[in-house]
């Protein structure tokens, strides 16, 4: 179940409980009128089924209500009730193949922002990948890709694709494409200083390393890119969150980046530009895949043509 919180003007509040009352989904409905203070307003609460979540934001028009007061979604917990058991049971479809397109947006237009917590991770994401390449360890390499925050921002650029949210997409990708070379050039200093004081052999990289499938770019890359992209938006549209562990561990974005560096400052440009092309195309790949889920997604629930737009939503 989710919990719904409307604060509205007065003037909206019977729209929005008839909307609320008529739906099958719904239950515990609460009203307290005049209870909002800042903005002013009549206070509103109700569970929904997950289900139900889009129809009801659709019915109510939370985009409006959005403009002059405020709407919250939150995951209700445990909930012991036989009206909430009910709802869900009419509520049609299922609760794991839901999407809440507008916690979908909100929750990925956060995870999209370029800040110093996101260049920190990929910083040190990157530089952890590097260590993994100079020691020849893959679970180093593993580390960094769990450390890695750029599904976030991949995640983002999919969504407003399919919702036509340019807003997000520019910002998603400003993300990554600050966040990739700045990354990138934290750990070429930390490679210099490493061969400095003599940490990295600036003889070169060897050729049969165990962590070699960071730069070996192929149709597996491509097929592992795919189908990460596609575990990873499955797990964001239907609150799984967990499966996203194994998306990080089976995308070799940031340890493709870290190998480039590592390779650039040894002067192997042969091994730097595999990397890179490594990195293209699993970028490449988890977006398009993302995009295809959720387009796949929308046209089942049968959302107009397929793609929820803003006046959709």
């Amino acid at each position: 179940m989710l919990h719904l919180r409307v604060i509205c003007p007065a003037e909206h509040t019977e729209r929005v409980l008839a909307g609320l009352r008529t739906h099958p989904g719904a239950a515990h409905i609460v009203l307290v009128r005049g209870g909002a203070v800042e903005p002013a307003g009549d206070l509103i609460e109700v569970d929904l089924a997950r289900e139900a979540a889009d129809d009801v934001l659709s019915s109510i028009r939370a985009s409006e209500l959005a403009e002059v007061g405020a709407v919250t979604i939150t995951d209700a917990g445990t909930t012991m009730s036989q009206r909430a058991e009910r709802a869900e049971e009419s509520a049609p479809g299922d609760a794991d193949d839901a999407v809440v397109w507008d916690e979908l947006i909100a929750r990925t237009g956060e995870e999209s922002r370029l800040t110093g917590t996101f260049l920190a991770f990929l910083c040190i994401a990157c530089v952890l990948a590097a260590v993994g390449i100079v020691t020849d360890s893959p679970v180093t390499i593993v580390g960094a890709m769990v450390v890695g925050p750029e599904f976030g921002p991949l995640a983002a650029i999919a969504v407003g694709l399919v919702v036509r949210r340019w807003l997000l997409v520019r910002r998603a990708a400003l993300a990554l494409a600050v966040g990739f070379p700045v990354a990138m050039l934290v750990t070429a200093a930390a490679s210099l200083g490493g061969e400095w004081i003599g940490l990295i052999d600036r003889t070169g990289l060897p050729a049969d390393s165990q962590v070699s499938f960071v730069y070996q770019v192929g149709w597996p890359s491509l097929v592992v890119s795919l189908l990460a992209g596609a575990a990873g938006m499955l797990s964001l549209t239907s609150a799984k969150s967990a499966v996203l562990v194994g998306v990080f561990i089976s995308v070799t974005t940031v340890p493709a980046a870290g190998y480039a560096v590592v390779a650039a400052t040894l002067g192997d440009w042969v091994q730097c530009a595999s990397s890179v092309a490594q990195l293209a195309v699993n970028l490449v790949g988890i977006v398009v895949s993302a995009t295809a889920v959720l387009l796949l997604r929308a046209r089942r629930a049968r959302l107009g043509d397929g793609v929820p737009t803003r006046e959709m939503l």
